[in-house]
């Protein structure tokens, strides 16, 4: 994305109902926000869906932002983030169940591809046991779940660095372990 500085005008532009600073400011940012959106949905109509409704947002809650907070850059990608994570929720289990019958039918792995990925599995979970009983909790909780780090703090109620830690030092663990 651009830099904060560029970020930081073109949101006040838009705090103020410039429409061609917002223009702008979508240029800059979509393509990355985007990528979330496919990475989160996997699914391009829901990842436009969602990138269009947390622009919407953008537009009218741009003077919520708070610099103090963190970086526009960071605002922009929690608010798709808790757009995509709302729409997984609402998501009906028969649509997620369609979706994967349309995967199979057009993509099942080979047996080899599916013993290989089997063993990355296998070598992921007993990786994972090695880790502390917090390191996992707040690993899988993050990265299976997608628990942001505030919701991650009130789940395990333990202060916001520790948190943290908790994940950078488990995905280096998990690093070593895995190279092995």
């Amino acid at each position: 994305m651009a830099e904060q500085a560029e970020l930081m005008k073109l949101l006040q532009g838009t705090a103020l109902g410039d429409q061609n600073q917002f223009a702008e400011l979508y240029k800059i940012t979509s393509p990355a926000l985007f990528g979330l959106c496919i990475k989160m949905l996997k699914r391009r109509d829901w990842a436009e869906e969602v990138l269009q409704e947390a622009f919407i947002k953008v537009w009218h809650h741009a003077s919520e932002y708070h610099p103090d907070r963190g970086a526009v850059s960071t605002w922009l990608t929690s608010i798709v983030r808790y757009r995509a994570l709302d729409r997984l929720r609402v998501i009906k289990p028969t649509e997620m169940l369609d979706e994967q019958l349309d995967y199979e039918e057009s993509g099942t792995p080979t047996p080899l591809t599916a013993a290989s990925l089997g063993q990355e599995l296998n070598a992921l979970q007993l990786c994972l046991d090695e880790l502390s009983d917090e390191q996992k909790d707040v690993i899988v909780l993050s990265f299976m779940e997608g628990l942001t780090h505030q919701e991650l703090t009130a789940r395990v109620s333990r202060p916001l660095g520790t948190v943290k830690s908790w994940i950078r030092r488990g995905l280096q663990s998990l690093r070593r372990c895995l190279e092995r």
